[in-house]
């Protein structure tokens, strides 16, 4: 994710990224142009056609478009604002785990364990959401190395089973009392109940017909316009076609990118700062 000041205006509008959608949509705005220009000079060069087109019709569906663009936008952001409360409660049950370990268990060494355990969970639970589980970032301990941290197909369920076990011996060597544990359970549970929830933003796209149709209908839109305003307009339809399309493009463009917020885009979430955050959190509470 970029971080930026909201409040540096040109900044904002002279300044280019990788993600920018004028360059990802530059062969597409040149190619419309292009076919402006062409049913622009048979209009009125090779034709001579002498009525007069109407935008009543455009300006109609382009209402509807509109509003239709209104909606995929607002459900993108939607599924990126539920991702980003998803992992505050990350943040925030790592730390309230943690604040209980360091009163409960007294061990220096237990504490250190349950350190790595949850840090652990934490970074395989973002890469798993990029589809990709490394051991890059992993850390071991006195009882588990990185390679029994990854010894599954779905490595944060893994690490979930070590953390409940390491739990259940605390209680079985009366290190913490089966009450401590029930207070610590809800935390524990949350981790789970965190990532399935953004196992089901990812796994869950916006249908299929209601993507493709709205596609569809920005083309069709835009590819006409040129018959509609050549005649009233001339060669600045170019202009006005083009940027037309790169306003409808741009905002289906966004909304594909934030409706998966857990990737590496420069508009996705910032799971890696929230991760080194807990990393920090943790190390300063259980140390």
């Amino acid at each position: 994710m970029i971080i930026y000041n909201p409040k540096d205006w040109w900044k904002l509008i002279l300044g280019f990224q990788k993600s920018d959608t004028f360059r990802i949509m530059m062969p597409g705005i040149i190619a419309m142009a292009i076919y402006t220009g062409i049913i622009v000079y048979l209009e009125t060069e090779v034709f001579h056609l002498g009525f007069k087109n109407t935008t009543t019709i455009h300006s109609l569906v382009g209402f509807v478009l509109s509003l239709l663009l209104v909606f995929r936008t607002n459900t993108a952001y939607d599924r990126w604002w539920e991702g980003r409360k998803m992992w505050g409660g990350f943040v925030n049950n790592s730390r309230n785990l943690a604040f209980k370990l360091n009163v409960f268990v007294e061990d220096s060494a237990l504490k250190e364990r349950f350190r790595v355990i949850i840090c652990n969970y934490i970074s395989v639970s973002r890469d798993h959401l990029r589809d990709r589980v490394i051991k890059d970032g992993m850390m071991a301990c006195d009882k588990y190395s990185v390679d029994d941290f990854m010894r599954a197909n779905h490595v944060p369920n893994h690490i979930m089973k070590i953390l409940l076990i390491e739990m259940n011996d605390l209680v079985k060597n009366k290190t913490i009392s089966y009450e401590q544990m029930l207070l610590m359970n809800e935390e524990i549970r949350s981790f789970s109940d965190l990532l399935g929830s953004c196992e089901r933003i990812k796994k869950t796209p916006i249908p299929y017909s209601y993507s493709i149709f709205l596609k569809k209908i920005i083309f069709i839109y835009i590819a006409s316009m040129p018959f509609g305003f050549a005649m009233e307009f001339e060669y600045w339809s170019i202009l006005i076609v083009a940027l037309l399309f790169y306003i409808f493009g741009s905002i289906e463009l966004i909304a594909e990118e934030i409706e998966d917020p857990f990737g590496i885009d420069d508009n996705d979430l910032p799971t890696d700062q929230i991760t080194v955050t807990i990393r920090e959190n943790l190390e300063e509470i259980l140390k």
